[in-house]
């Protein structure tokens, strides 16, 4: 039975949001689609290389800011860039792990030298373009992964206002940390590390 190599990925990410990345055997999916085995390699040699095609969908489908719009500064590149990125790791169970394990597609390339521009024409280095994306797309995966992680197995209540008595500023940062959302907490995150890559700017002019 022939089979398309499309609905192959589109079947392994629906499998992905039932049961999780661990789960997530070529034999379970070959079941669903109703084929054998070998019909999946012929398309996907190793696991991993239907992980990267299931990456690629999944970034594809939601992350919608990846490139600078004709009005977009620098900065207000970078903070779309990134939300939409999270919202792409958001949106299917184990994204960020999905992610984390793939590999750049050779169609990206032109992408990031686009990417890389944006930040080169603002005033930085290209080796500093390169490093702030870096570390954007890391502090991403990491946040959504901890977030993914949280919500499958949320946190036992840790700590009360008695064990705090003793740590006052500890006490202070708890109260206040965990009003907060995910998302609230991402985007403290992100000002940090746009503000550090605005001063580094700023001491190059």
């Amino acid at each position: 039975m022939k089979i398309e190599r499309n609905l192959i990925v589109a079947e392994a990410l629906k499998l992905l949001d039932e049961a999780g990345l661990d789960q997530l055997t070529t034999r379970r999916l070959a079941e669903r689609l109703g084929v054998q085995q070998p019909t999946l390699y012929y398309h996907f040699k190793t696991k991993q290389l239907l992980v990267d095609a299931m990456n690629a969908k999944m970034l594809e489908a939601e992350h919608t800011d990846r490139l600078p719009a004709a009005d977009d500064d620098w900065r207000s590149y970078l903070t779309a860039n990134v939300r939409s990125f999270r919202r792409a790791l958001l949106s299917h169970r184990d994204g960020a792990r999905v992610h984390a394990g793939s590999l750049a597609a050779e169609p990206d390339m032109p992408m990031a030298e686009v990417q890389l521009k944006c930040l080169v024409d603002a005033g930085f280095p290209s080796l500093l373009a390169l490093r702030i994306l870096v570390t954007l797309s890391r502090f991403t995966v990491g946040s959504v992964l901890e977030q993914q992680a949280e919500q499958a197995n949320p946190p036992r209540e840790t700590g009360t206002d008695a064990s705090f008595a003793d740590y006052p500023n500890l006490s202070a940062a708890h109260a206040q940390y965990w009003i907060g959302s995910y998302d609230d907490d991402f985007d403290a995150g992100l000002a940090l590390i746009l503000n550090g890559a605005e001063t580094e700017l700023r001491t190059r002019s």
